[in-house]
């Protein structure tokens, strides 16, 4: 090889390298603080429905061929999605009192209330690419898993690392795991863990919801939460039973390190491209010492398709959609 060439492409790979490392790469979630959303959801009036979701407009697609994001685990055979409609408000427990006439007089019975339909039924899956945004250059790829059983239990998965040049240099995996039940108000988180490169962070939360608390793991400490409190993964997924997300929210988010109250701003409607297809979407801001952005899918299921995170020390990164549905 010429010696100009071969002192080119050195070249190039020192810049490639410098410009990523200039500043130390944090996958989202891994920073010292992540970004912490918070909410607290205030249930319709009874006589309110919440609105329908549209119905998919066009089959869910697949990634592109030349798609950058690879399976990052043996994926089996998971139901297509259906869209359900979200169930109308009730009351906020697991019970339904109603009185029924008997020998002439009325007696309270206690009935169980059907299990809400998810607007994600059965199971699936969203894959990603991770971008430095600063340098449009690949640094990873994540995946989201959800399962929805009949039961109203649900479980959330995702997986964050980085890919490429960047893995050679710092590979990194990150883990969450949200599980939980479902509620006329969404999704209602109970255990929230975190694994970086399969050792556990101690950043896991659990949620005590008849003392409406959450016990941290890395202090120890048990603190009061609102109605309707997220942790990081399960938040994203909860936009789709919001009332009216296009007037805002006001949103509470255990990050594994801490529970805080921010508010989530809608900044409209936006169409958007992404490997994954075309999206009619709507733009979420969470604005702290870190800014986080989601764009939901109006049309299809309220996906998170696009997020993107903006730390303190000001690099972005971005997180576009490449697949969704099931493998």
């Amino acid at each position: 090889m010429p010696a100009a060439l071969l002192a080119a492409l050195l070249g190039s790979l020192a810049l490639h390298v410098a410009a990523l490392w200039g500043t130390s790469i944090e996958l989202p979630g891994s920073a010292p603080e992540a970004p912490p959303l918070q909410a607290e959801l205030r249930p319709l009036p009874a006589a309110v429905q919440p609105p329908a979701l549209a119905k998919p407009s066009q089959p869910l697609r697949h990634g592109t061929a030349n798609s950058t994001v690879r399976p990052l685990e043996p994926a089996g055979h998971s139901p297509t999605p259906t869209l359900a409609p979200t169930p109308a408000p009730t009351d906020d427990s697991d019970t339904l009192v109603t009185e029924m006439p008997q020998n002439s007089t009325s007696t309270a019975t206690i009935q169980r209330q059907a299990a809400p339909q998810p607007v994600l039924s059965g199971s699936g899956t969203i894959r990603f690419a991770l971008y430095k945004e600063s340098i449009n250059f690949p640094v990873g790829r994540a995946e989201h898993h959800w399962e929805f059983d009949a039961d109203g239990a649900y479980r959330l998965r995702g997986v964050t690392e980085t890919s490429g040049l960047v893995a050679l240099f710092k590979p990194v995996r990150m883990e969450t795991e949200s599980s939980g039940r479902l509620t006329r108000t969404g999704l209602q988180p109970e255990h929230y863990r975190v694994l970086r490169n399969g050792k556990d962070t101690n950043e896991n939360a659990d949620f005590d919801w008849a003392r409406q608390e959450v016990r941290l793991a890395r202090d120890g400490s048990v603190q009061a939460i609102a109605p309707g409190t997220q942790d990081m993964l399960s938040l994203a997924y909860q936009l789709a039973y919001l009332p009216r997300p296009e007037a805002g929210a006001s949103l509470g988010v255990v990050t594994g390190k801490k529970y805080e109250r921010y508010a989530l701003d809608s900044l409209g409607e936006e169409e958007i491209v992404t490997p994954a297809g075309t999206f009619r979407t709507l733009h979420l801001r969470a604005m702290t010492d870190n800014v986080t952005e989601i764009w939901i899918a109006l049309d299809h299921y309220r996906l998170p398709v696009k997020i993107r995170f903006t730390d303190r020390k000001g690099d972005t990164y971005v997180q576009v959609a490449t697949e969704t549905g099931t493998p």
